[in-house]
């Protein structure tokens, strides 16, 4: 039991650690890294089909009331807007706005940055693994 007590205290100094990092990396922009995540995973994304705050959730692993918060956050601060749907008007979109996209750039590295910094000195092979091993973690907790 102390060993599985040990792992989540590792990943949540692990969290925590990566969090602080980028925090401080985006803050420049004063955004947060959640924000900056927000964003990148929008531009990316928003090509290929729309994107709704459910699509926020689901990606980010956040309740629906924290997404509510951030999004309306992100509007007050106009790096989003939301916009009605043709098919729906029940549904908004979200779209990132000229504010968002001048700074997305900037994101896009800081997350590059920070990924390439995680992975230093560790093996393609140990990658793998971890990878596998945070699947059946994130499947235990389900």
């Amino acid at each position: 039991m102390k060993d599985q007590k040990e792992i989540g205290k590792m990943i949540y100094i692990l969290s925590k650690q990566m969090k602080r990092q980028f925090d401080k990396s985006v803050s420049k922009n004063e955004i947060t890294s959640i924000q900056a995540r927000i964003m990148h995973y929008i531009l990316e994304h928003s090509p290929e089909r729309d994107i709704f705050q459910k699509d926020i959730e689901e990606e980010f692993n956040i309740r629906r009331s924290s997404a509510t918060g951030i999004l309306k956050l992100m509007e007050k601060n106009r790096m989003i807007k939301r916009e009605i749907v043709s098919y729906d008007a029940r549904l908004k979109k979200i779209i990132l706005t000229e504010k968002a996209l001048k700074m997305e750039e900037e994101i896009a590295y800081d997350i590059q940055r920070l990924e390439k910094k995680l992975i230093k000195d560790i093996s393609e092979e140990e990658i793998e693994i971890f990878s596998k091993v945070v699947d059946k973690i994130l499947k235990n907790l389900e």
